[in-house]
This record gives structure tokens, sequence and C-alpha cells, in this order.
């Protein structure tokens, strides 16, 4: 899927699916586009996330009381959201701004910006999907939040309530009626949450494939190469890109690079506090069950999702670096945590994975038009939500490059927000 035309007039650095979205995005537009990313199409986070379309997730990685939780976190290694103490005094201006991040008062602003993003999240796919052939690969048959005891629902309530308060529909459930609505589970939960509009993939890694193939069919082109930096800047901006394969001009361009995106931010003049979430999947090829619908572990904060090969457990937050090697601990925690929630689970055939998520300290996205050049855009930052947010993000930036009224408000994005 690489071409050897030209040089576009976009250049999108980075083929997940917050690039691709955006790719495509611009293309509907009318816009002649070229992709750049030294991998195919998908293979980051792209293609081992949970699969969820989250209509619901605005609820901030930081919470209220966070702070206090530090210390647990540097000593267990099952808890969800895990710190590696060695790359502590790198992570403290991220954790500092996080930690800020947190307070209620915060929270609340920031649940707000991210609902108007949800809101249409998976509305703004669906052009797409059809005019690439996928929509089989979307479900949209909701998401059931499941506790083992009162006190760990006790703790979630508030942002269940949170999300009722922003328009999503929420239903509270006693153990006998989640049972009802998921038999594959073991009698162990005493209350649920289900969030009936919330949807999922059905295999993430193939939704990037052949979106990206739509996006070449249409005239797009696919440049397997790595970015490392821009030249010849003029009055708004570079007036080219420099690449492992060498210097290719360009009109406009944007950085959706995922957890890659800091240092070309940076060499455009802003340097974002991005870093990386680590996130872990364990794929069950022979489950030997049949969930219905997707499922959250309130205890465990990860997700269990149905996909075409198989049950997928994927989720929860190491901080580590980019650069560190996995920890397959992780993955075998969550194969752990998931074979007691159910009447009986096949794990032999499970394949591990690891990706890195590009993490902002207050969970918002950067979306928009760069400070200091206007021929440059971000798009990048989306921590659990590429995928849920993908379209969308694609677009809100196709929005601003035209200069239409866009559909939600872009200040709360903005790169020099901290």
């Amino acid at each position: 899927m690489t071409g050897n035309g030209a040089s576009a007039e976009f250049a999108v650095v980075g083929a997940g699916i917050v690039g691709i979205a955006t790719a495509l995005q611009l293309q509907r537009d009318g816009h002649d586009v070229a992709l750049y990313d030294p991998d195919p199409p998908g293979q980051g986070c792209s293609f081992g996330n949970c699969g969820g379309i989250c209509i619901g997730s605005m609820t901030p990685v930081g919470t209220p009381g966070i702070l206090k939780d530090v210390p647990a976190m540097l000593l267990d290694r099952q808890s969800p959201l895990s710190i590696d103490w060695r790359y502590l005094p790198r992570l403290a201006p991220w954790l500092w701004k996080f930690v800020q991040a947190s307070r209620p008062g915060r929270v609340e602003a920031i649940s707000i910006a991210l609902n108007r993003m949800l809101t249409d999240s998976y509305e703004a796919y669906q052009p797409l999907l059809r005019s690439a052939g996928a929509s089989d690969l979307f479900r949209r048959i909701g998401l059931l939040y499941v506790y083992r005891s009162k006190e760990s629902f006790r703790r979630a309530r508030w942002g269940h309530d949170m999300r009722a308060r922003r328009g999503v529909r929420v239903e509270y459930l006693d153990g006998n009626e989640v049972a009802q609505l998921e038999p594959a589970l073991a009698p162990v939960f005493t209350h649920g949450v289900f969030i009936p509009d919330s949807g999922h993939v059905t295999n993430p890694g193939r939704l990037s494939e052949v979106l990206a193939e739509d996006f070449v069919r249409q005239g797009g082109t696919i440049r397997r190469e790595r970015v490392m930096g821009f030249a010849d800047f003029a009055a708004d901006g570079p007036r080219a890109l420099v690449s492992d394969a060498g210097t290719r001009p360009i009109g406009q361009v944007v950085i959706a690079a995922g957890a890659y995106s800091r240092p070309l931010a940076k060499a455009l003049g802003s340097d974002v506090p991005l870093d990386t979430e680590r996130g872990y999947h364990a794929m069950l090829e022979a489950p030997g069950v049949e969930l219905r619908i997707p499922l959250m572990s309130g205890e465990g904060k990860f997700g269990i999702t149905p996909m075409e090969h198989g049950l997928r457990l994927a989720g929860t937050v190491e901080l580590a670096g980019v650069d560190a090697p996995p920890n397959w601990r992780r993955a075998e925690i969550l194969i752990e945590q998931t074979r007691p929630m159910f009447k009986a689970l096949g794990t032999d055939k499970a394949k591990f994975w690891m990706g890195r998520r590009p993490s902002m300290p207050d969970s918002l996205p950067v979306i928009g038009r760069s400070p200091r050049h206007r021929n440059a855009w971000f798009a990048f930052g989306h921590g659990h939500l590429g995928l849920t947010l993908g379209a969308a993000t694609g677009r809100l930036i196709a929005d601003l490059v035209a200069g239409r009224p866009p559909s939600v408000d872009a200040a709360p994005y903005r790169a020099d927000r901290f």
C-alpha cells in the first residue's frame, strides 16, 4: 500500500486508528493525503486494545484521592495502575500534573470535555465503515461493569453517577440481574452497571487494515517511513518533513503518532507533557465460554471482550516509559483475575501482547492547530480512548482545517493548556 508519486498536500504522521481516520476525513474533503508510519497500518495500540467504543468513558484516569494511592501502586504489582519505581524520577513532572488534574473541580471539567467528544463517537465512524464495507465489524450491544463486593461498587458509584449526569443511559443491577444478563458469569457478583449504548469492534486490527485499504482505493498514499523531524520552515510552518527515506515537501502536516508524538510536537515548538501508559492483553483463542456482551471488571479495571478470534482480556495501566521491555507478568495477572469470574474458562491457548498508549496527565487528547505553526495540526494523546475517538478526532481536525464550525469546541484539547 505504499505509493511512489508526488508528495501529497497533507502529510499525516502515524497510521494507527487516529491517523487513519484523520486521513480519511481529510480525504473526504477533497485533500490529497499521505500517511507516514514505519509499521503497517494499525499495528500498535490500534491492534491490541480491548475493542471498546465506550461512549461513557468520560471519567479520567486521575480521580480525587489518587495521591494517597500512589505508595500502594509502587508496591503492588497487581494494582490496576502500576508504576515502575525506577522510572519515577523521569515521570515526576508528568505525575505532578496528573495529581493536579485529579482535583474534584478539574475532574468535572475534564469529564465534560471528554463527553463532548464521546457523544457522537459511534456515529462518526459510520460513513467511514460504509465506504470501506466494514460495518460488520461494529456491534452496539452495551457494556456491563461487574462488582464482587458492595464496597467496590460503592467506590465506583460516583463515576457511574457522573455518566448519568452527562446524559449517558446507566442501568444499576443487583447480582441476580447480572446473572440473567450474562449467564456465563460465575455467581460471585453482587452488583452490576449496564451501559446499553456502548459498542465494540470485533477485530480492531482488521478495522485499521480495511480502513487503510479504503484510503488507498480512494487515492491516498501510505509511506512506510519513520518521520524524524521537519525542515524548510516558512512563515506558516514547515514545508518539508525529514524521514529515514529522505526529505519530502509538504503542504500541511498532522501529528497523529500516538506515544511517539512528543518529539515531533517539540520539533514544532510544543513540548507537551505526553508520556506512555503500557497496556497488556491476553487473547484466549479457546475460552470455552460464549460471552454475550463485553464486560468490565470493577475490581481489576480491565475489559473482557468477545472478538472474532476469541476472548480478549485487556487493560490496566503500567507507567514505565516507552522503551522499557514488556513485563509479561502484567498479562498473566489478567488471566488470574479473570478465571474466577466465569463458571469455566479455557486459558491454555493464550497469546500475550503489550502496547504503548499515548497518555496526557489530564486524560484529554491534544487536538487542534499547532500554537506555533498554521500549517501543522495535532491529533494525539488519546490514552485509553484512541479507538473510541478515532473517527471523531478525524472529523474535528477536518472541520478545523476547512474553517467549518466544529462539532465540538476544540479549546479544551489545545496543546498549550498546561
